[in-house]
């Protein structure tokens, strides 16, 4: 099983729930699990009965859970100042307050809510990763143009995990999100490109001077975006090789149809799904219970027996059925909900 587990889906369909039951069973399974949220509506917290923010916090009862929420609009905030302080380091006085106007209003564009979450997304994954203690060591010696960007946070103390579980936004947002690393790739080659044209020719420019060539040489915007670049190669690399993606739906027709559409466009970025989970599935009534209710359960069940058929079609394997609770999925109810989950645990820390 890989290290990074990822419970997408529409929303509402109850990914907190399955990515929360999952987290437990492989922490009941030993292994050391942290639970990830980057949707905005968040309620792991609520799940654990325990306040979660953005830094790795143990859930309280269990030996090797752990869980934190990650805050879109904070990131997205922290994401525009880090930009606006690397700017104004780079740009004369007399048009600072004309470069903070114009990021302010590319932070209100389509997009900049999926870069600002990514680049939070990348960290984690970072320090989740084997090694991450050398790899923060290694980066803080680099120069200082690349690590005086701010990307990357302290290594928490919770680093270092067999399994990381990562409650994600509704689909769209999702694979808008999985689907960066190959775009913003592409992109930042063609910036450093363009930057390195621009800083040739004033070399040639400067003739008889050396100051063009070390500026060249030690130019800290080339430096910060080769640094961006090699984290995009991770993030890309980690998907594709050390990732399990598994999408939550419900046995109605809108759901349904939209995780058909997220596994088409999910191979298209060359990820594939390995699993459906279906959840907040109908129970059946008692063949001796009569009335109204049992009428409808009845009727209800027989519709959801043929979507579930439709559900099997797919060229995924459907890892679950979970039936609706009374009550909300927590404590006792979590523990049932992660039994039902037919989904893997064992890794290679565990073997």
């Amino acid at each position: 099983m890989t290290r990074f587990v990822f419970f997408g889906g529409k929303g509402g369909v109850g990914k907190t729930t399955v990515s929360s039951a999952y987290g437990l069973k492989c922490a009941n399974a030993g292994l050391k699990t942290l639970v990830v949220s980057t949707d905005p509506a968040h309620s792991t917290s609520d799940v654990f009965d325990q306040q979660f923010d953005d830094d790795p916090a143990q859930v309280e009862g269990h030996e090797n859970l752990w869980a934190m929420e990650i805050d879109p609009e904070e990131e997205v905030e922290a994401h525009m100042m880090e930009i606006k302080r690397r700017m104004g380091d780079q740009v004369s006085p007399a048009i600072v307050n004309e470069i903070d106007r114009q990021i302010e209003l590319a932070h209100q564009t389509p997009g900049a809510y999926e870069a600002a979450l990514f680049d939070r997304f990348i960290e984690v994954m970072r320090q989740a990763s084997p090694g991450s203690a050398e790899r923060a060591s290694g980066e803080s010696e680099a120069s200082s143009a690349s690590t005086a960007s701010g990307d990357d946070r302290p290594a928490s103390d919770a680093d270092d995990f067999d399994r990381v579980v990562f409650d994600t936004s509704p689909t769209g947002g999702t694979l808008r999100l999985l689907s960066l690393p190959d775009y913003l790739d592409r992109w930042i080659d063609r910036l450093i490109d363009k930057r390195s044209k621009s800083l040739d020719l004033f070399e040639k420019a400067a003739v008889g001077k050396q100051e063009a060539r070390k500026k060249l040489e030690s130019d800290p915007i080339i430096a910060h975006l080769q640094h961006r670049k090699e984290k995009f190669e991770f993030a890309a690399e980690t998907l594709r090789e050390d990732a399990a993606f598994y999408l939550v739906l419900n046995p109605d027709e809108l759901s349904i149809r939209e995780t058909e559409r997220a596994i088409e466009q999910l191979s298209e970025y060359g990820l594939s799904v390995d699993g459906l989970v279906l959840n907040k599935v109908t129970p059946s009534p008692d063949d001796d219970e009569t009335g109204r209710g049992a009428t409808y359960l009845r009727d209800r069940v027989a519709t959801e027996r043929e979507r579930i058929e439709a559900v099997r079609a797919f060229d995924c394997p459907l890892v679950a059925l979970i039936e609706s609770r009374v009550e909300e999925v927590k404590g006792d109810l979590l523990s049932e909900v992660a039994d039902e989950l037919a989904i893997d645990v064992r890794s290679e820390a565990a073997a």
